[in-house]
């Protein structure tokens, strides 16, 4: 069954544009897979009332082009990361699928987008729960509770100085090279000092929480679904991040002349 096609202004069209691309932009921001960024940018485009919507992206851009009876309407922006954030990836598709139900209109759309801020958790929630889970990690390693405890205190500081750093706005790979060579000087001390009864693991588990493991999940995600740009370019970020930690460590082991995680 065609869809009937409504006549636009060129005022409505554009902000239908704007309104599309301003989705697809917040879905890019925080976290959501290329496929996932197209398909709603195309169907909100769609559920608005355009006839067709063309969608292109890049590692920190994308472009719409909206087409209707004649008329056509190319508008681009600049993706900046935002932090991976699923809640805003559902509210936004959850307003697509109001609009493709008829339940909301083009006020609505504009409404809904604008009241979506980022949640976010007390600083010191993240804390503890980042020391809890990395010294989990320890136990399950092997690690007795001295090497629990200081995996969950080096882990909880460097989680930390990450927040810290990021509020300064710092590259996201100096922030984490140096939380990284923080908490493994941290828990690098249970080694020299033969804290527990495997300290090394102390060193291993804390820094677990600089595993870029969504960026690495969403890239073989894109580039299995047809977006092989994209797929490489979060590949290559997630790499970075992955050599800056490295070498954060690095420079805590040599610092502390130990090489724990050798033996």
């Amino acid at each position: 069954m065609e869809r009937e096609i409504v006549p636009l202004s060129e005022p409505e069209q554009r902000e239908i544009t704007r309104l599309a691309i301003s989705a697809g932009q917040r879905l890019l921001q925080h976290g959501a897979e290329s496929a996932l960024v197209m398909d709603v940018t195309r169907r909100l485009g769609l559920a608005l009332g355009v006839e067709s919507v063309e969608v292109s992206l890049s590692a920190s851009s994308m472009v719409i082009s909206t087409r209707h009876m004649g008329s056509c309407i190319t508008t681009t922006r600049q993706c900046r990361d935002g932090g991976i954030n699923m809640q805003i990836v559902t509210e936004i598709q959850r307003i697509c699928i109001l609009t493709e139900r008829g339940l909301m209109d083009l006020r609505d759309v504009h409404n809904k987008l604008e009241l979506i801020q980022p949640p976010r958790y007390p600083r010191l929630l993240v804390i503890i729960m980042i020391g809890l889970s990395c010294a989990s990690f320890s136990r399950l390693a092997g690690g007795d509770w001295p090497v629990f405890f200081v995996t969950f205190i080096a882990s909880s500081i460097g989680m930390f100085v990450r927040q810290e750093i990021a509020h300064c706005h710092f590259n996201p790979l100096i922030n984490f090279a140096f939380t990284a060579f923080v908490t493994t000087l941290i828990s690098g001390f249970a080694q020299v000092y033969q804290i527990g009864d495997k300290p090394f693991i102390a060193m291993a588990s804390s820094v677990l929480m600089l595993v870029p493991g969504f960026p690495l999940i969403n890239a073989v995600a894109d580039m299995v679904k047809g977006y092989p740009s994209m797929g490489l370019a979060r590949w290559t970020m997630a790499s970075l991040l992955t050599l800056a930690t490295c070498i954060g460590i690095v420079a805590a082991m040599n610092v502390l002349n130990v090489w724990g995680w050798l033996l």
